[in-house]
């Protein structure tokens, strides 16, 4: 079961980098321990963990954890000074027409609904560095850069600007995606019950380039998209013509 939930990208006796599964979570549960966690099933196949930064849930994609104290405190301070590049991909709502552009909008834990959160001028800064990767009819594939890492920054930014997550039930409009919503004439057969192409956020941590701690060699490393995201975008590609 282990061997399901991160594929490792790079390991040595200071840093561990994988490649994280959707549905799993970074650390324990606080409500449910008995729930797999990253932190905890790295623990008990190598030792001391230390958590540098986490991924939502049903984020998929690129992570960095330390195996020492001293990693760990190096890898921090890269942190707080932005030298850890984050590269995020996601899937967005609608057509968005700016080829690059900023995102500097502040961001507040809603009072009201902790688990989420809002832009608002009392919030702490945060910044989404945007890139069109590819444009269809109903959906655009941007790449982000997350110079800050507030919470579910990526999420609330493109919600804010009027694009939010193809799939994201609490920003947006749609919990899952169906092939049936865009293929004209689609059809089951008897008995049959479909099945969604992706039931989770549509995003995904793509890569993450940092300087090793011991030696302060650049490092990089890239997660290939899983088969929920890549099944979406070949969806869109053959039935939502690409938009020109």
């Amino acid at each position: 079961m282990k061997d399901n939930l991160f594929d490792t990208l790079y390991i040595d006796e200071d840093i561990i980098v994988i490649s994280k599964k959707a549905g799993v979570l970074t650390i324990q549960d606080r409500y449910n321990q008995e729930i797999p966690n990253l932190r905890q099933i790295l623990k008990e196949m190598y030792g001391d963990i230390f958590v540098v930064h986490r991924l939502d849930k049903d984020t998929s994609g690129a992570m960095i954890f330390a195996r020492n104290a001293a990693s760990h405190k190096n890898l921090n301070e890269q942190m707080m000074n932005n030298s850890i590049k984050k590269i995020y991909h996601c899937i967005v709502t609608g057509v968005v027409q700016q080829d690059s552009f900023d995102i500097d909008i502040p961001i507040i834990h809603n009072s009201t609904k902790p688990n989420l959160s809002l832009p608002s001028a009392r919030g702490k800064a945060s910044l989404t560095k945007i890139k069109v990767l590819k444009r269809f009819r109903i959906a655009s594939l941007l790449e982000c850069e997350l110079v800050t890492g507030r919470h579910h920054q990526i999420r609330v930014h493109c919600a804010t600007v009027g694009h939010p997550l193809f799939i994201d039930p609490d920003y947006g409009k749609q919990s899952e995606f169906f092939l049936s919503s865009i293929k004209r004439k689609y059809h089951l057969n008897k008995n049959e019950v479909e099945k969604p192409i992706m039931n989770r956020v549509s995003l995904h941590s793509k890569s993450i380039a940092f300087n090793h701690p011991k030696n302060s060699l650049p490092l990089f490393f890239d997660a290939n998209y899983p088969k929920d995201f890549s099944a979406l975008l070949n969806i869109l590609t053959k039935y939502s013509q690409i938009y020109k």
